[in-house]
């Protein structure tokens, strides 16, 4: 039955699988020629449907209470229809029978939203992608908690005055054990993730509109750090009684020569060290984050810290000594204090040396940088190079200052 030019009613049967003399009845709803089906969970003997008018028969008690039972769905089948049209909302045959059997936004909230989205990801992302999922989920739970007073939120409530209390309250809220509060980036990222999963809603069809749809994210551009030549000298100039520093001053300046991140180091074992075509060592291996496969052409002093442990206990089973994460930077802290060097860094500052101070600037092209690092886009390689146009600009300016002075001297001198 068709109720006007673009919403179609229909009923229809499918035998039973288990039972050849009956009939399974369904709904079909088609709009604009996309159909959508729903169960009614009702059954009829096949001698009892008339296809032709898709309604049971003889006239008796039982086929007239089917036939009004088909008459109530339609009914509301066309009221989802006038509802959805009087709230000026997308119309499917997908988006009336989500909202006739109850599973359209007005059902479905945030945080189950949230954990479909987990739950359907947790073998495609890395472990470190969905613990930061994790950690934005904590943060919404405490804000719906703390903030709205409720236990969760109805994915129709989700509006752009959600998004900007959600945004205040993450840059706002004090952490235990003495953390820092969320950066802007932070507070950039937490709420990324919120857009992926809100995103996926609109796809599942769970909600109509996405509530990021007027906000942009304003990340705050930044200069990577990264050491110096004078800098990595003085690192390996400065000898450590303390094995700890030494292990962790060797492991960084590997991470300096070969541009591999804390975890792709730690995971390294012999076997990802084989010697290539030009009878040279290269390191075989995957990036951990990206899974993007990984050939380094090993540097001189990259070998020699590889040969300096190869006798050491972990050989066979790691190919360097590396702590903890955190024991590491601890130690890397001293490590630069001692060196005299003025920077707040971390382990990943020698995977921004490798790229700056070690390859780019030494005339290897963006390209090979771009593929030794395990980057998916040259453009994440090109910040880079733009942190060594500023250092080229101020290099630059030196010299002129340095003739500057120069030309003063000879004029007085004149």
């Amino acid at each position: 039955m068709r109720t006007d030019s673009t919403l179609g009613i229909n009923f229809f049967v499918r035998k039973k699988r288990n039972d050849p003399n009956m009939y399974d009845i369904y709904l079909r709803i088609t709009v604009k020629k996309a159909r959508a089906e729903v169960s009614l969970k009702r059954c009829i003997k096949v001698c009892n449907w008339d296809k032709k008018r898709g309604k049971a028969f003889p006239r008796n008690k039982t086929m007239e209470d089917l036939n009004a039972y088909l008459d109530t769905v339609y009914g509301e089948i066309l009221n989802v229809h006038r509802d959805l049209h009087m709230e000026r909302k997308l119309i499917t045959a997908k988006s009336i029978k989500a909202r006739y059997v109850g599973e359209d936004e007005l059902n479905h909230t945030i945080l189950e939203l949230f954990e479909y989205h987990n739950k359907n990801m947790v073998h495609a992302l890395k472990p470190g992608t969905m613990k930061n999922y994790y950690s934005t989920e904590k943060y919404l739970k405490s804000y719906i908690i703390i903030k709205l007073k409720t236990n969760d939120v109805l994915l129709g409530e989700l509006k752009h005055k959600f998004i900007l209390d959600f945004e205040n309250y993450i840059r706002t809220f004090k952490p235990k054990k003495n953390r820092k509060t969320c950066s802007n980036n932070g507070t950039m990222k937490h709420l990324e993730r919120l857009m992926k999963v809100t995103k996926l809603g609109v796809r599942l069809e769970w909600m109509d509109k996405d509530p990021f749809r007027n906000f942009k994210l304003r990340f705050d551009k930044f200069d990577r750090k990264y050491l110096t030549q004078r800098e990595i000298n003085l690192i390996e100039d400065t000898t450590f009684t303390s094995l700890g520093k030494e292990r962790v001053k060797d492991v960084f300046l590997f991470s300096c020569y070969t541009g591999l991140t804390f975890m792709d180091i730690k995971l390294l074992t012999w076997d990802n060290v084989s010697r290539g075509i030009d009878g040279n060592y290269w390191i075989y291996t995957k990036r951990i984050k990206t899974d993007e496969p990984l050939k380094i052409p090993m540097l001189p002093k990259a070998v020699e810290i590889m040969e300096k442990y190869e006798s050491a206990p972990q050989a066979g089973i790691a190919l360097l000594p590396v702590y903890s994460n955190q024991k590491t930077n601890a130690y890397l802290k001293e490590i630069i204090k001692a060196c005299g060097i003025h920077k707040n860094i971390s382990f990943h500052t020698a995977r921004h040396t490798f790229a700056t101070t070690v390859t780019l600037s030494n005339g290897v092209p963006i390209e090979t940088v771009s593929k030794m690092l395990g980057h998916t886009k040259l453009s994440t390689t090109q910040i880079y190079a733009r942190v060594l146009e500023n250092k080229i600009g101020q290099d630059m300016q030196h010299l002129i200052d340095k003739m500057g002075h120069l030309n003063k001297q000879q004029a007085v001198a004149e």
